[in-house]
């Protein structure tokens, strides 16, 4: 017997399921204007997973209070461990993961659809733009992510075969890609996580930066540690990871509103 192909499609037709991954830390203050945009895209979530790390305030309550989301508890405290704790809860074929500080423009997840239709590619990730930030501000991360971080991704992807350039608040991974590779790493607290993340990846598949994957988020660690400082501490960790495999900083300043 033939089966018909519109009722059965074969799993390679199938569209992929997306789970969105939000990792919170007393985020109460944040995390409604996050979930809002990732509920009002124009490709919908197929799940929503927000993990509750070890939250002291109504970080829980607040994700609570939205239907359709999923909320896990992580009482470990850690990005990492956090992240790992959403992707044993997820269903979905490809993870979506966003910090709670986020807000995902409306295209934000059809176009992570669109990239990870070429089967090449493991991972997609974009650039932040700044929602609470000086107009200088703005404007130095921007030429950042318009000349160097491009730079450096061709330069350690396709010069060096090193790895590539990750944005652990934006970015999305197919889950059978994470999985071959171990999944998250969760030795590392915090620093160099998503150089970590773009290095293992790197090995099996195709890595995209994509100035279309956009994700605009609270530039409160500029803020609070001045802008040269945070450049230099990500710069620090990123080299460290792809050379020796390791972050330089084991330490980190939590930052809140």
């Amino acid at each position: 017997m033939v089966l018909d192909s519109r009722v059965h499609p074969p799993a390679s037709a199938r569209r992929p399921a997306i789970s969105v991954i939000i990792c919170a830390w007393n985020e109460q203050d944040t995390l409604a204007d996050c979930l809002r945009s990732v509920l009002a895209q124009t490709r919908a979530p197929d799940e929503i997973i927000v993990v509750d790390n070890a939250s002291t305030d109504r970080t829980g309550d607040v994700a609570r209070g939205f239907a359709g989301v999923h909320v896990i508890e992580e009482p470990r405290k850690g990005l990492t461990r956090a992240r790992d704790a959403g992707h044993r809860a997820s269903t979905g074929d490809i993870l979506a993961c966003l910090d709670a500080d986020c807000r995902a423009p409306a295209g934000w997840l059809a176009g992570i659809e669109r990239q990870l239709a070429d089967p090449r590619v493991v991972a997609v990730t974009g650039p932040f733009r700044f929602y609470d930030w000086t107009r200088t501000g703005c404007l130095v991360l921007r030429a950042y992510d318009a000349v160097i971080a491009p730079a450096v991704h061709h330069l350690v992807r396709d010069v060096l075969d090193w790895g590539a350039v990750l944005y652990g608040g934006n970015f999305a991974v197919r889950r059978d890609a994470l999985e071959r590779i171990g999944g998250f790493d969760t030795s590392i607290e915090f620093h160099g996580e998503d150089a970590n993340l773009g290095r293992r990846l790197h090995r099996i598949g195709r890595v995209v930066l994509s100035r279309r994957c956009v994700m605009f988020t609270s530039a409160r660690r500029y803020t609070a540690m001045g802008t040269l400082a945070v450049l230099r501490l990500y710069a620090r960790n990123f080299c460290h990871e792809v050379l020796w495999h390791q972050p330089a900083d084991t330490e980190h300043l939590d930052v809140r509103t």
